[in-house]
């Protein structure tokens, strides 16, 4: 399983950024794909995730009604629509796939349920 997250960079405060995390059609199609962040010296914390069925989308409450995460089932890309973004957004962001097969539902309160990662893009929000 490869994943290949993209599309961090610098933005002030307020603006918006789109993560992108490509897989194969078989992992999107089989496994739900979770995004994390971790920013320096924090432990590594849950940001949304899309189940593999129905396409069932979780929100932590950090994010909740700024982000979106959507799948292109044509592109084999999962999307992390970033808005109203805050200096707290700050962190590197990593996508990565939930271990179960064919969940209906997904959450992103432990790493744990997550097995295989991409290689992390930065976020950086300027205030």
């Amino acid at each position: 399983v490869q994943l290949q997250a993209s599309g961090g960079g610098l933005v002030q405060a307020g603006g918006s950024l789109r993560l992108s995390c490509a897989a194969s059609r078989s992992t999107l199609e089989h496994h739900a794909i979770g995004w994390f962040r971790q920013a320096p010296g924090k432990e590594r914390e849950g940001v949304a995730c899309i189940s593999s069925r129905d396409d069932n989308t979780y929100y932590s409450d950090s994010v909740k009604g700024r982000f979106t995460i959507s799948r292109d089932r044509a592109k084999n890309t999962v999307y992390l629509q970033m808005n109203s973004l805050k200096s707290d957004d700050t962190a590197v962001y990593y996508c990565a796939t939930e271990a179960y097969l064919l969940s209906a539902y997904c959450r992103v309160d432990s790493s744990r349920d997550y097995d295989h990662w991409g290689q992390g893009t930065q976020v950086t929000v300027s205030s």
